[in-house]
């Protein structure tokens, strides 16, 4: 066995987390460990890991309909009045947000997303190009990056999907709507979606009732601060949640974020902290984003990966066996034949002539038996690339078939894949019990008393904008 090195991937994950999430730290361990299994089998390159088949930093989506409310309030709350508002109306373009040092923004296109195993549509165009042929390679047409200087994005990646009200509806756009929220981890739906006539609100709706349960939607509320009183504030969120239970969304939590753009003081400071108190939660979150891929990945081994591959050499053997029957049954009917021409039988029962005929007869169907073998395996492993593909897996399936193509396997009857035993079914396990032990460390830090939790920091600034928090206001 050879020793995988630890990729640079990973190793930069470990040196990130090393002081701050000691349980994402030890996790990268595990996904080493699970890279070694992968690669002993001949699933992942050296150089790979399953560990960058999504993004680590805590991602938060921004949905919303046709108002300018989700502009407005991405400028407010990021502290930035460069250019985001309204350029997803006219581009139609899916935007994630990045920290940067830089005093002016920086707009990349969305190659640079694609890849880039840190960022959330990686490798996205693949999943595009299987959609829509040729679209693949227009993916700056869909996806972009901006880099702004905010305080507020450091650590994070927001991702600004264009309005739903103007976004048409087709196959990639379903796609990358349905994308942003499964890999969320929080994500702001403005309630002017549901007051648009959006070609996607359908879907979208679907969407968030699919994953209502994640605890990961928050629903802004975008009124007018003249019109809000403490009570008026109780009495929109009741109106909402009404609104939206009649669309099956029962869950998630509401906040009235108002906008100032007819109050008489447009100046006065307004607090986010409610607001902010949910993105720091969405760091922890992601770790169990994380936690929870981890265990996925190491339940995609045995219960997608190692049948699909059995699954190929199944239907390999038996086409060889078809085939080599057939070719048989060539020898028989040609054996028949001779018999009723030439009477051979009386020869071949011979001790001597009949075994050497015996042995002639296996020395033509061992060869052929093999090439048939060969012939049918590269059917197979280009079905095997398909399938990869149409699986949006990692993990080379054709690679792992291409060790069970040896001389020994194509003559006898195995149906088992080459490395697949009970050590490496042992191993899986133990590491599967090793993250279920992460994440029970991890409920054990929330289920402490307030005295042992670990305190957040708290920025030393205050960070005021013009939006008001109202969701924690009482009569």
């Amino acid at each position: 066995m050879t020793e995988k090195t630890v990729s640079k991937y990973l190793l930069n994950l470990e040196k990130n987390f090393a002081h701050d999430n000691p349980a994402l730290q030890r996790s990268v361990h595990i996904f080493h460990e699970l890279d070694q299994i992968e690669y002993d089998l001949g699933l992942i390159d050296i150089d790979e890991t399953t560990a960058s088949k999504n993004s680590w930093s805590p991602i938060i989506s921004l949905i919303g309909g046709n108002s300018s409310a989700k502009s407005r309030f991405i400028n407010s709350y990021l502290g930035t009045q460069q250019t985001t508002a309204g350029i997803q109306a006219s581009t139609h373009k899916f935007t994630v947000l990045l920290p940067s040092s830089q005093v002016n923004s920086a707009t990349l296109p969305g190659t640079a997303l694609d890849v880039d195993p840190r960022y959330p549509f990686y490798q996205i165009s693949r999943k595009i190009e299987q959609l829509q042929k040729g679209e693949g390679d227009r993916i700056n047409a869909y996806l972009e990056l901006k880099a702004l200087n905010s305080e507020r994005l450091k650590g994070k990646l927001f991702i600004d999907s264009p309005n739903m009200g103007v976004l048409p509806l087709n196959p990639i756009n379903s796609m990358l709507v349905k994308h942003i929220i499964e890999n969320s981890d929080v994500v702001l739906v403005f309630t002017d979606l549901f007051e648009s006539a959006a070609p996607l609100l359908d879907e979208v709706i679907e969407q968030i009732a699919t994953h209502q349960d994640s605890n990961k939607f928050i629903y802004l509320i975008d009124e007018p601060i003249a019109t809000i009183n403490p009570t008026k504030a109780n009495e929109i969120i009741l109106s909402w949640q009404r609104r939206l239970l009649g669309r099956d969304l029962h869950t998630g939590q509401f906040i009235i974020v108002p906008n100032q753009q007819n109050s008489i003081n447009p100046q006065s400071k307004v607090d986010f902290s409610e607001i902010d108190q949910r993105m720091t939660n969405a760091s922890f979150d992601r770790t169990y984003r994380i936690l929870n891929l981890l265990e996925k990945n190491i339940r995609d081994v045995e219960d997608i990966v190692i049948p699909e591959v059995k699954n190929g050499i199944k239907i390999w053997k038996e086409r060889v066996h078809l085939s080599t029957l057939f070719v048989v049954s060539l020898i028989v009917m040609l054996g028949i034949a001779a018999e009723i021409q030439f009477g051979i039988l009386e020869v071949l029962l011979d001790p001597i002539i009949g075994s050497i005929a015996i042995g002639v007869v296996v020395a033509i169907l061992v060869p052929i038996h093999i090439l048939l073998s060969k012939l049918h395996a590269k059917l197979i492993v280009n079905k095997l690339n398909e399938l990869q593909k149409e699986l949006h897996l990692m993990e080379n399936l054709a690679n792992l078939f291409e060790k069970n193509i040896t001389f020994v396997r194509m003559l006898l009857p195995i149906y088992e894949s080459a490395g697949w035993n009970k050590k490496v079914k042992a191993q899986l396990t133990h590491l599967t019990d090793k993250t279920k032990d992460l994440v029970q460390s991890l409920n054990d830090i929330f289920s402490a008393t307030e005295e042992q939790l670990p305190l957040q920091t708290t920025p030393k600034e205050e960070h005021h904008t013009n939006y008001l928090d109202l969701s924690k206001l009482k009569e």
